[in-house]
């Protein structure tokens, strides 16, 4: 634990992000081909996945803020953070592998049901490790930049995990155009796997962190309060708008790249490269982004760095409209590694600048309610890409696409509009609204000085 004086050290970054590197492989994977496994392997209809999807999202609305009160509020020997971080490790991982391997003998409306209950089940047991692991990020440095720090190591680890989950990708989907090829057998081997890693990473990151006991028994009595003060926040609400917008772009990468490399492009064994093309600069540009925000402000370089997604995915657009196999995948990467750079920007100074948010709520509340925050922070990153899947399913079924067949120029069109198009508005919409946030490094530094002097008061009074 540091005070705004004090550097993160390396042992408790590397403590911090390591679970983060399980979750990213187990969301990605997830997201990537749990919708393309359910329609092209499992043969459930694209519409009724959009509904599983929207059912989570509409749940994700009670559970979100459900788990950051109650992480706020909980009070045991290893913490209100790493309580909920340990107990995640069971229901993510039976989740996981209900995903990726529901019974053969189940009949299809059984497999409906099960392929709901696990996905609706992983994403709620994601929001037991997310919201507590967002939330313990913010309390281990009160500090302007070294929450971008922190964060950076979390979205480092996030995309390793992330990178990993494309190699798994791309045995599964090596094992789909495989002569007797078994992909519902590799998906389940692969699922146990994941859940063992999960399982060791988030011991070894509970075991070495520690929290802060001042923060404990700080959170409002009442949830409905709790919410109703994250609402009030002007910051808060600006700054949960953006995050969403933020989240468009890459949730069309994890909705759509698999349809789009394999119906658009004509290259379907190329998706993970496409997407390690993201992954990676995402990833390595993390320290390019931590000395740019100290230069020019975290406002600023994640506006730009807005700007830069949106181009990116819009220029997907364009793809139906290239005559060859080799120039579509050109274009295509190239676009995915300026989308993954830019994306890099918002991994690392998001959530950093959401801990600065918290502290101008502490300052007019006198309340540490990190889980709250980021319960509404989490909650409008799933919602993105909630609607994305909701989105893809019904433009999907409605736009007349079938299964492994050659598709029309109409669902070509559509995938690329959502691929491209959407998140382009969404982006310049969002980055059009950021100029307005006003919380930047200058009146950050002014809330941590009353706070701080608050702090010291209330410690000189207790010793008299």
């Amino acid at each position: 634990m540091t005070s705004s004086t004090q550097r993160v050290s390396w042992r408790t970054i590397i403590a911090y992000g390591a679970p983060a590197v399980g979750a990213g492989y187990m969301y990605l994977l997830l997201s990537l081909y749990m919708m393309k496994f359910a329609t092209d392997i499992l043969l459930i209809a694209p519409a009724v996945m959009g509904i599983i999807y929207s059912m989570s999202r509409i749940w994700d609305a009670v559970s979100d803020p459900l788990v950051g009160y109650l992480s706020d509020r909980t009070t045991t020997r290893l913490g209100r953070r790493r309580t909920w971080i340990l107990a995640s490790c069971v229901p993510i991982s039976a989740g996981f592998y209900m995903v990726f391997a529901p019974p053969m003998t189940l009949s299809d409306s059984g497999l409906v049901v099960w392929t709901a209950i696990a996905v609706i089940g992983f994403y709620s047991a994601m929001t037991l490790f997310f919201v507590p692991h967002l939330s313990l990020g913010a309390e281990l440095s009160d500090d302007y930049h070294e929450r971008s720090r922190m964060f950076g190591a979390r979205h480092f680890a996030y995309i390793l995990g992330s990178i990993l989950s494309l190699v798994s990708l791309y045995f599964l989907i090596n094992e789909e155009y495989a002569e007797g090829g078994n992909v519902r057998e590799l998906a389940g081997e692969l699922g146990i796997l994941a859940v063992v890693i999960m399982f060791g990473l988030v011991l070894f990151a509970v075991a070495r962190l520690r929290e802060r006991p001042e923060f404990q028994g700080r959170a409002n009595a009442s949830p409905i309060k709790a919410f109703k003060d994250v609402w009030q926040n002007p910051h808060a609400r600006l700054l949960l708008v953006v995050t969403f917008i933020e989240h468009v772009g890459s949730s069309a990468i994890a909705a759509l790249t698999l349809y789009v490399t394999h119906y658009v492009v004509g290259a379907p064994t190329w998706a993970p490269l496409i997407i390690f093309a993201y992954m990676l600069p995402s990833s390595a540009s993390v320290p390019l982004w931590l000395p740019l925000s100290r230069r020019f402000g975290k406002i600023k370089v994640w506006l730009g760095g807005m700007l830069l997604t949106g181009v990116s995915f819009g220029a997907m657009f364009l793809l139906p409209y290239i005559e060859t196999v080799e120039m579509r995948l050109t274009w295509i990467i190239s676009m995915a590694v300026l989308a993954g750079l830019a994306n890099g920007c918002g991994g690392t100074i998001g959530p950093s600048v959401t801990g600065d948010v918290i502290d101008y709520d502490e300052h007019l509340t006198g309340e540490r309610k990190e889980g709250a925050y980021f319960a509404a922070w989490n909650f409008v990153q799933k919602g993105a890409l909630g609607v994305m899947l909701l989105l893809t399913g019904f433009v999907l079924e409605f736009s007349g696409f079938v299964p492994n067949e050659e598709q029309t120029m109409t669902v070509k069109m559509a995938m690329v509009t959502l691929y491209g198009l959407f998140p382009l508005v969404c982006y310049l919409i969002g980055a059009a609204m950021f100029t307005r946030f006003k919380l930047d490094e200058t009146a950050h530094a002014e809330i941590r000085s009353a706070l701080d002097a608050k702090a010291a008061a209330s410690r000189q009074s207790a010793a008299g």
